[in-house]
C-alpha cells in the first residue's frame, strides 16, 4: 500500500479544482480504485469520496540534431483524480 501513490499532479487545473476537494495524483498502473481511496485515506487522514482513474500511454518523441535522428518514448502513467469529503483538504506542502 505505500508503493500506490507516486506524486501529486500540480497543474493550473488541478489547482483551480483543490479549492472544490478534488486532488490529482500519479498512481501505480496495477492500482485499483479502492487500492488508491485506502492509500490516500492512510497517508492524509482524509475521507475520500470518489476516485476517476486514468490510463496514459508513453507518446514517442523524435529529436533532430547535426549527428541524426534519436527517437525516444515517455514512460506510461495512471492518474487519479479523488474527492475528498465536504471540509477537508490535504496540504501538500506542509513538511517540507
Amino acid at each position: 500500500m505505500i508503493g500506490i501513490i507516486y506524486r501529486p499532479i500540480v497543474t493550473e487545473k488541478s489547482t483551480q479544482l483543490q479549492d472544490k476537494g478534488i486532488y490529482a495524483f500519479e498512481v501505480d498502473p496495477t492500482a485499483n480504485k479502492i487500492e488508491i481511496a485506502r492509500a490516500i485515506q492512510k497517508k492524509f487522514n482524509v475521507t475520500v469520496e470518489n476516485v476517476r482513474t486514468m490510463n496514459y500511454k508513453g507518446k514517442t518523441k523524435t529529436q533532430l540534431t547535426r549527428r541524426g535522428r534519436f527517437t525516444g518514448k515517455t514512460s506510461h502513467f495512471k492518474k487519479a483524480v479523488v474527492t475528498l469529503k465536504t471540509g477537508e483538504k490535504i496540504d501538500f506542502f506542509e513538511n517540507i
